[in-house]
């Protein structure tokens, strides 16, 4: 059986510009707070302000004044301006037209394995690094079932057949089929079933410092 999901992703947020500030806010406290192994009850001790207003501070039910805000500033030891600091990060988008793809050399590359990295972000602030590409396998492509790296690979197959190694198990492709895999085992197109052959290869993995 599946295990449930954690995140709803047709959650939403409110578009009201205070209450987001307000979360950021509260993200950034509670933040700093486990940074320094604070609890909550040794935080309202340091600041003179109840458990329970902590507690709306961090959960962002509650826009605190500039007053409490430098009284965990102080507590914290941190400047007041950190607070807004996930506020005020720019959120970036990439939109890539059709056939504008970067087109590149992977690692481990065979001949006539067409490479289309579809958009890149770097640094950014949820930890994760996402490389989305699209994989054009044509008349003449060789097969090379061993690609390993690290992080996690989703295999959305478009057009063609291909019967698609993974550790020991081999998985025939078609179009509309999904592969979901831990990148780290050898991996890759065993068998070239029906040519030509495009995939979207989405591969996730921790962003390192």
């Amino acid at each position: 059986m599946a295990s449930p999901l954690t995140q709803d992703p047709h959650s939403v947020r409110s578009g009201d510009r205070e209450k987001v500030l307000e979360v950021a806010i509260g993200r950034e406290v509670r933040s700093y707070r486990k940074q320094q192994e604070i609890t909550v009850a040794e935080l309202a001790g340091l600041t003179g302000l109840s458990i329970g207003m902590l507690s709306k501070i961090e959960n962002g039910n509650t826009s605190p004044s500039l007053t409490t805000l430098q009284t965990l500033a102080n507590a914290l030891s941190v400047p007041l301006t950190s607070f807004f600091r996930r506020f005020e990060e720019q959120r970036e988008a990439v939109h890539t037209k059709s056939g504008k793809g970067v087109e590149l050399e992977r690692g481990g590359t065979r001949a006539n394995h067409q490479y289309n990295l579809l958009g890149h972000i770097g640094a950014n602030a949820s930890g994760v690094m996402v490389e989305p590409y699209l994989i054009t396998l044509s008349e003449e492509s060789d097969v090379f079932p061993t690609f390993q790296h690290g992080g996690i690979e989703t295999i959305y197959m478009l057009e063609g057949e291909v019967d698609y190694r993974h550790g020991e198990n081999v998985h025939a492709l078609k179009p509309g089929d999904t592969l979901f895999f831990d990148a780290d085992a050898p991996h890759g197109p065993e068998r070239l079933v029906k040519l030509p052959a495009r995939y979207l290869s989405i591969i996730s993995y921790p962003q390192t410092q």
